[in-house]
């Protein structure tokens, strides 16, 4: 009888040991469309659950800094490689790539934007111009900030700005008639029905942002999120990114 009980107690705490993991990911907002249905997929086909948590690349960096724990971050490429140098990161994995370029509304005319000369006569011409907040914590938003000012129109433009929180606030921006111009990543725009792009920015502003995911050195569920890393990448994934409106090849400006 009692080797009976002891035989169904080992089996339980088997069963127990072998439940999954819960794999805490902190990505950037940019990544969502794709993200999203790998993380389901992950945590129905995996038997671990896939908890993701979305928010500008600046705020991932001050919420690790803050000591949340947390097991992989997708983050821009560029973040990745110096959390590696810190230390923070394992070796980064590319991901995904996808370019900048203008959201406008279906129906709308596109405006001329492939040169600089153009694009900057584009954004004084319009009535309104939705850009990521630089205060946010957005990567590229503190990025186009920057050239606003280095194209000398940083004030003129800022004036009738809205300024929004990620790409998805942008394109919503647009598609609501708030804004005339959106100016964020291709992929988000693709992604929203209503919108078109008009373009993608001309050189030599960014053409190309990467995301790239590393498994972070204080994570508790590090065979977990080995999966998870792995999985985002599989040729199922590679199909989800790419509807999405990103390019999992290597891209070049």
């Amino acid at each position: 009888m009692l080797r009976s009980v002891l035989a169904v107690l080992i089996t339980v705490m088997a069963a127990t040991a072998g439940e999954g993991a819960e794999v805490k990911i902190l990505a950037a907002l940019a990544v969502q469309d794709a993200l999203g249905p790998i993380g389901a997929s992950f945590s129905r086909d995996s038997g671990h659950s896939a908890q993701i948590a979305y928010s500008t690349v600046g705020a991932i960096r001050q919420r690790l800094a803050a000591h949340e724990r947390a097991d992989v971050v997708i983050v821009t490429a560029e973040a990745a490689e110096d959390m590696h140098r810190l230390g923070q990161l394992s070796d980064p994995m590319p991901l995904a790539a996808t370019r900048t370029g203008v959201a406008i509304r279906e129906g709308a005319t596109a405006p001329k934007i492939a040169t600089i000369e153009q694009f900057r006569a584009a954004l004084l011409a319009a009535r309104s111009v939705a850009y990521t907040d630089p205060k946010s914590g957005g990567a590229f938003g503190t990025y186009f900030a920057g050239e606003l000012d280095r194209m000398g129109i940083a004030q003129a433009v800022n004036a009738k700005a809205v300024l929004r929180r990620g790409s998805h606030q942008i394109v919503a921006a647009v598609a609501s008639g708030e804004a005339e111009l959106g100016v964020t990543f291709i992929s988000t725009i693709v992604s929203t029905p209503g919108l078109k792009v008009a373009g993608p920015l001309p050189p030599p502003l960014l053409g190309v942002e990467g995301f790239s995911a590393g498994l972070l050195t204080g994570s508790t569920a590090r065979d977990a999120a080995t999966a998870f890393l792995a999985a985002l990448r599989s040729p199922a994934s590679d199909a989800i990114w790419t509807a999405a409106g990103f390019e999992t090849a290597p891209m070049r400006p």
